[in-house]
């Protein structure tokens, strides 16, 4: 868990206990919590003070990657945006921060513009997906 709010569900569970004992934690005191609504969230820093462990700490490490791939038709562009995207919304690594993608199409140009920012390791398996698809194509069309 890398996250840095929590539900009273998830801290019952990390910490296996009933959501009926944090929540007596929290009117108590003994469990700093922030009312959003009808429901509580734990700050990470403050369920760390309650059990003394700190959390597993997020990766510091990201990269930011521009590609730029020409020939590109809108056919094409829409696929690999939806394999990209598709790909993000499945992290896979829990612990390795969300990766951020954005795509931009230029139709006048044939040109498509793709930025990845995200864990290096999570980043070139998005890089090589890139570069598997477009291969393909230019090999269909060759």
């Amino acid at each position: 868990m890398s996250k840095d709010m929590y539900s009273v569900e998830e801290v019952a569970e990390r910490l296996g206990l009933h959501v009926r004992t944090v929540r007596g934690y929290i009117r108590d005191g003994r469990l700093k919590a922030v009312r959003i609504g009808k429901q509580y969230r734990i700050a990470r820093a403050d369920l760390e003070a309650v059990t003394g462990t700190p959390a597993p700490a997020r990766t510091a490490l990201e990269v930011t990657s521009i590609v730029e791939a020409t020939g590109v038709d809108r056919q094409l562009f829409d696929r690999l945006s939806t394999l990209l995207l598709t790909s993000v919304s499945d992290p896979g690594d829990a612990a390795a921060p969300p990766l951020r993608v954005q795509t931009v199409y230029d139709g006048e140009r044939g040109q498509a513009k793709i930025v990845i920012i995200g864990a290096p390791a999570q980043t070139a398996g998005l890089l090589g997906l890139i570069d598997a698809l477009l291969t393909a194509e230019q090999v269909r069309h060759g």
